[in-house]
């Protein structure tokens, strides 16, 4: 009997684990259980990396793009790099030479130079990061922008200077030298807008800048004068005198370079468009 009771203690001794698990709904798993599902759930959630779509997070000054296009100053290049994640600073460059020969303008011939170079910089503000639009003040603080000519009348033809004509001299034809400025305001304030950007916010390398805007440049600076030869008052032959000592003349001169100006005038808003091909990479 005492053996008996014995069986049966030992025996619900045995059994208790069970009834405790299945009464507060089983043992824990193993950790090695737990891991393995743990991680294949983790395996149905996108990379961390994936879900973001567009780089944002490139740190100040860790990319740096270059662009090389044509714009209405010439060959186009430049440089830029970000500040944040909606400031680039970028620096600007344009260069043009063209040479002009026999333009002929109220009986004046000219030869000469048409001589574009300048360089800047601008702030890129992109109120849309993931977009190229953007707005760029800035200043070009080199503008060598400007057309030198040297000015010849043939002996014997006419020329007009404030509507009054005169005669060159076929013994002693006339000669000059003129000027126009196109920087009268130097450094001078730029304002652009545009679409595209040269540190992408997408990720890209590559990019299609296009820009326009102003320059305020101040009024053109026209510049006219007479070096030698001679008027004369008819035929280029007779009643002949120095273009230096003609006050008339002189007079007239400065009345025509007045007319210049006031036609050139606008330009002293000088536009500013360009388009271009650009690539940037990181450099930390």
């Amino acid at each position: 009997m005492k053996s008996t009771a014995l069986y049966l203690a030992l025996t619900l001794l045995a059994a208790s684990p069970a009834l405790i698990c299945q009464t507060t709904g089983g043992p824990s798993e193993p950790s090695g259980a737990f891991s393995s599902s743990s991680q294949a759930g983790d395996a149905t959630q996108p990379p961390a990396t994936a879900m973001k779509k567009y780089d944002t997070t490139s740190a100040p000054f860790s990319r740096i793009g270059l662009s090389v296009g044509i714009s209405a100053m010439g060959v186009n290049l430049q440089a830029a790099t970000n500040v944040n994640r909606y400031i680039n600073v970028r620096a600007v460059g344009n260069y043009f030479s063209y040479t002009v020969t026999n333009v002929t303008t109220n009986g004046l011939t000219a030869n000469g130079k048409l001589s574009f170079a300048t360089a800047g910089a601008s702030v890129d503000f992109y109120p849309f990061p993931n977009h190229g639009l953007r707005l760029s003040p800035g200043v070009l603080f080199l503008n060598d922008n400007a057309v030198t000519a040297n000015i010849t009348v043939t002996g014997g033809t006419s020329f007009k200077l404030n509507g009054v004509e005169y005669y060159s001299s076929v013994a002693n034809p006339v000669v000059g030298t003129g000027s126009v400025g196109l920087n009268a305001q130097n450094p001078a304030f730029t304002m652009t807008t545009g679409w595209g950007n040269l540190i992408s916010r997408r990720g890209g390398h590559w990019s299609f800048p296009v820009e326009i805007g102003a320059a305020f440049v101040g009024s053109p600076a026209v510049n006219i004068g007479f070096t030698s030869g001679e008027v004369c008052s008819q035929g280029g032959t007779t009643g002949c005198q120095s273009v230096v000592g003609d006050t008339q003349l002189n007079s007239d001169l400065q009345a025509q370079i007045a007319k210049y100006k006031s036609d050139l005038n606008p330009l002293q808003v000088y536009p500013i468009f360009s388009f271009g091909l650009g690539y940037n990479f990181h450099i930390r």
